[in-house]
C-alpha cells in the first residue's frame, strides 16, 4: 500500500470554469512535494465538472468528487477533508493560483517545524495582471523562527481570515472537530478555532498563493445583505472562546481575548465600506447595501458592548478613533469621517505607486 502524501490539496469548485485550468496547472505542474488533489465539484453549472473529469483522466493525483446539489464552499471543504489522506491539508479556491515553487517551500517548512498550522504569505492579483503584496506581510516577517502559540504571538490573529492562507495538520484539524459552516465568511470560525487551539504555529515568509481580486461573481465584490453573516461567524468564535475559558484553558489569556475581540471589530469595519475608494474596492455602494448601513453599524455597536473583554484597551491612532465611534454608536459621525479616512488611505497608497 503506497504511503500517504504529505499534502492533500482540497479544491472546492463552483462557477470558476474560466479560471480552473490555470488553477489546476499551478498545482499539478509543481515539484518538490508529494501531493494529492481532491477537487469537489459543488454541482457547478458552468462545465467545471467536465474540466475536472478530463484532467483526472490525465493525472492520477487528481481525484474528483461530484456533488448532486450545491452546498456552498464550506460543505465542499468538509467533504474534501473527509477524503483527504495527506499529513497536511491545504484548502485552495478554484479561481486562484498557487505561486511557482510554493509546494516545495511549504514541504520544507512542514518537515522542519511539524506545525499544527502553517501560515503562508500571498499577493493580491488584479485584472490585467497587476499584483499587490498582502497586508499581513509585516506580521509574517516579524514572526519568530520555528513555532509558537497564539498566546505567545497574539498579533497573528490579525492575518487574513481565510483557509487558503494556512496549511493545516490533517489530524489536528480533524481532532479540532470544527467544520466549515454554511454561507459566506465560513473561514472565520475554523481559522480562529485553529489558531486558538494550535500548540505549534509556524509562519512562512514567502508568497505561496495568488488571490484573485475583483472577480465578477465573487461574494467579495457583491453588494448583499449576506455580509451580515460576519456577525454570526464571530459570535461562534466568541462562543468557542467562552467554552475554552470555562474549561480553564490557560492559553486563552486576557491578551488573546482582547486580540480576538479587536480583530472581530476591525473585520466588521472593513466590510462596512462607505466610499469604495481604494484598491480592491467594489464601487461606491460598498459590500453592505446603503439602506442597511445604519443597521449594520448598530450590530457592530451591539457586539462591541456585548463582547468587549474587561481587560481590553482602545488602540491608539486612527483605529482607536474609529473604535470609539463604534463604542458610542455614533453612526452619523462615523459615516462622515470614514470616507475621509478612506480617501486619505487611497492617496497614501497611490503616492507609494499603487499595486505592483
Amino acid at each position: 500500500m503506497p504511503a500517504p502524501p504529505l499534502i492533500s490539496v482540497v479544491l472546492p469548485v463552483y462557477r470558476v470554469a474560466q479560471y480552473l485550468a490555470e488553477c489546476l496547472d499551478s498545482v499539478l505542474a509543481q515539484t518538490g512535494a508529494d501531493i494529492e488533489v481532491i477537487a469537489v465539484d459543488d454541482a457547478s453549472p458552468d462545465g467545471c465538472g467536465k474540466i475536472l473529469a478530463a484532467r483526472a483522466g490525465l493525472d492520477p493525483r487528481l481525484r474528483v468528487l461530484h456533488l448532486d446539489a450545491t452546498g456552498g464552499p464550506g460543505n465542499a471543504r468538509n467533504r474534501g477533508l473527509g477524503l483527504a489522506a495527506g499529513d497536511y491539508v491545504w484548502f485552495i479556491d478554484g479561481d486562484d493560483v498557487v505561486a511557482d515553487g510554493a509546494l516545495a517551500a511549504i514541504a520544507r517548512r512542514l518537515g522542519a517545524d511539524l506545525p499544527d498550522v502553517l501560515l503562508i504569505d500571498y499577493e493580491n492579483l488584479y485584472p490585467g495582471g497587476a499584483a499587490e503584496p498582502s497586508s499581513g506581510r509585516p506580521l509574517l516577517r516579524a514572526a519568530p523562527p520555528g513555532s509558537c502559540t497564539l498566546a505567545e504571538q497574539p498579533q497573528l490573529i490579525n492575518l487574513t481570515m481565510t483557509s487558503w492562507s494556512k496549511v493545516f495538520s490533517r489530524v489536528f484539524l480533524q481532532r479540532l472537530a470544527v467544520p466549515f459552516p454554511p454561507g459566506i465568511h465560513e473561514d472565520v470560525l475554523v481559522t480562529c478555532a485553529a489558531l486558538l487551539e494550535a500548540g505549534r504555529i509556524s509562519a512562512l515568509d514567502r508568497v505561496c498563493y495568488k488571490y484573485r481580486r475583483r472577480r465578477p461573481g465573487s461574494f467579495m465584490v457583491t453588494t448583499s445583505h449576506d455580509h451580515f453573516a460576519i456577525f454570526t461567524a464571530y459570535h461562534k468564535v466568541f462562543d468557542f472562546l467562552a467554552q475554552r475559558l470555562a474549561a480553564a484553558d490557560a492559553a486563552v489569556t486576557q491578551t488573546v481575548q482582547a486580540a480576538v475581540f479587536e480583530r472581530a471589530i476591525w473585520h466588521y469595519t472593513t466590510i462596512l465600506e462607505t466610499t469604495g475608494i481604494g484598491i480592491g474596492s467594489v464601487g461606491r455602494s460598498g459590500l453592505i447595501p446603503r439602506r442597511e448601513r445604519r443597521a449594520y453599524f448598530a450590530r457592530m455597536h451591539d457586539d462591541f458592548i456585548r463582547y468587549r473583554p474587561s481587560a481590553y484597551r482602545q488602540p491608539p491612532g486612527a483605529r482607536g478613533a474609529k473604535f470609539r465611534l463604534v463604542e458610542r454608536g455614533a453612526y452619523r459621525t462615523y459615516s462622515v469621517l470614514e470616507p475621509l479616512n478612506q480617501a486619505r488611505v487611497a492617496l497614501r497608497r497611490l503616492a507609494g505607486g499603487g499595486p505592483r
